[in-house]
């Protein structure tokens, strides 16, 4: 069931910046994309910096409907822990799940963070 329309995914204005984010990954999200690019994980097939709305996600996979978020210290003041909040209830009112990890979760604990995700995806 597809809540948004193509229309609202990956908007022109912002595939210079998604480009530049692709370009420069934080180290969590490389370790992270090692997992999940060319449908490595479970046969899903993950997005990079795909934007929704306004919204530029981290990770994305169409067919769960499903974004992953990795945070860092960056997201540890209470003026961005409010953005984010908002941010991701508004992804939530269009109909997708969002997955939060900090930084050190992916590098420590992987596997944990694996499971989570797997643990999200819709029963066939």
């Amino acid at each position: 069931m597809w809540i948004l329309k193509k229309a609202n995914h990956n908007k022109k204005y912002l595939e210079s910046y998604r480009k530049t984010l692709r370009e420069n990954l934080t180290p969590a999200e490389a370790f992270l994309w090692k997992q999940l690019q060319h449908r490595k994980f479970e046969g899903r097939k993950f997005r990079r910096q795909h934007s929704i709305e306004n919204f530029i996600v981290d990770f994305y996979c169409a067919k769960e409907q499903l974004i992953i978020e990795l945070d860092g210290d960056i997201h540890n003041n209470p003026l961005a822990e409010e953005r984010d909040k908002k941010r991701t209830e508004k992804l939530e009112a269009l109909g997708f799940k969002v997955l939060h990890f900090e930084n050190k979760m992916v590098f420590d604990f992987l596997p944990s963070v694996l499971k989570e995700i797997a643990d999200n995806f819709k029963k066939q």
